[in-house]
């Protein structure tokens, strides 16, 4: 009798637990893990325009969206790799290359008679550029599926490679606006929509966060993607050829970061090989501020357009607040360890 009176306190208890104000704003969290990055990017928003009128103005609001389009397209790559529980350092270089190697296609190479075709043909240039970072991105999959290697040590090290490539093949010369057709360039061009301006990148941007939510929501590409993330194990015991779908997304990861080199050649107007050394942090912090788990299976790819949002929207709150660089810099650290630590708190749900 006692047995069960005990039995029957400790069912009370933790129904008590179940029922606490932060016990259900936690399982709120699991189930939803993009609504924290939400409040977190409304909080900004307010907290920046109350200490200084400027950031609610409509030409700050759209250059702020301008901002995101490159840090926002990357970071779809890096949200589809930390899904699966991996995490990639190289997505910056890879695009990088990538850009540099449209670039130089589309100037260069009728002067030097090396695919004189690429010359004549800018959307070939771009083309081969995408193919390539696709194929950096495949690199960086198989060395990880067929060795076994941890996917930090290997991007770390593809992070350098390429770094090194773009320097070794394109001697880190900055190729200007002027020099490249226009067709490299469309991407930055766009409309007003009444007091903002949409460039066609950022429409792309967009199309590509639309397709890839839509794959991982409704296709059973997406579904075993978040089944190898949660439980690589249960996954290949399950049917499910767990190699196959990590090999797919770094390789899907490459081309969207292809497809980014055009969008950041269109958004600076020049191809450089010095666009932003933070790139890779800033992705990172875009998808895990955005609710994306850092563990994987967990999280939903627009939650990582959200991130991007609030990245962008605290540089430009402390840049018009007049604080230094390198507070700047070290406020994007700062929001890394607050997203891992809340990420560990809201996975203590067992869903």
């Amino acid at each position: 009798m006692s047995n069960q009176s005990s039995s029957n306190d400790a069912v009370g208890t933790e129904f008590q637990l179940e029922r606490t104000p932060l016990r259900r704003i936690q399982m709120t969290l699991h189930r939803y893990p993009w609504l924290s990055s939400l409040v977190v990017l409304l909080a900004v928003v307010i907290f920046f325009g109350a200490i200084n009128e400027r950031f609610l103005l409509p030409a700050t609001i759209s250059l702020m969206v301008q901002q995101t389009v490159i840090v926002g397209s990357l970071a779809i790559a890096q949200a589809l790799i930390i899904l699966t529980a991996g995490i990639d350092l190289s997505i910056g270089s890879i695009m990088i290359f990538g850009q540099m190697l449209m670039a130089n296609l589309a100037v260069y190479v009728v002067a030097s008679n090396v695919l004189p075709i690429a010359g004549q043909n800018p959307y070939i240039a771009m083309f081969l550029g995408v193919i390539a970072a696709g194929l950096a991105g495949a690199i960086n999959g198989f060395l990880i599926v067929r060795f076994g290697l941890p996917p930090f040590i290997v991007t770390l090290g593809t992070w350098s490679v390429f770094m090194g490539l773009t320097l070794i093949f394109f001697r880190a010369r900055t190729i200007q606006g002027p020099e490249m057709p226009e067709e490299m360039l469309f991407l930055g061009e766009g409309f007003a929509v009444g007091p903002f301006f949409v460039t066609y990148g950022l429409l792309l941007m967009f199309a590509m966060y639309f397709a890839v939510a839509w794959a991982l929501r409704n296709t059973a590409w997406g579904k075993h993607v978040y089944a190898v993330g949660d439980d690589p194990l249960a996954a290949q015991l399950s049917g499910i050829n767990a190699n196959r779908v990590l090999f797919s997304v770094y390789l899907v990861a490459g081309l969207i970061m292809g497809i980014t080199a055009i969008i950041t050649i269109g958004r600076v107007g020049s191809a450089s090989p010095n666009v932003d050394p933070m790139l890779n942090l800033q992705s990172i912090t875009a998808v895990v501020i955005g609710g994306i788990s850092l563990f994987g299976g967990r999280g939903a790819v627009v939650g990582a357009l959200i991130g991007a949002l609030i990245v962008v929207a605290v540089e430009m709150g402390l840049s018009l607040a007049g604080v230094d660089q390198a507070y700047r810099t070290a406020s994007i650290g700062i929001l890394v360890i607050v997203a891992v630590g809340v990420d560990q708190w809201i996975r203590k749900v067992k869903a």
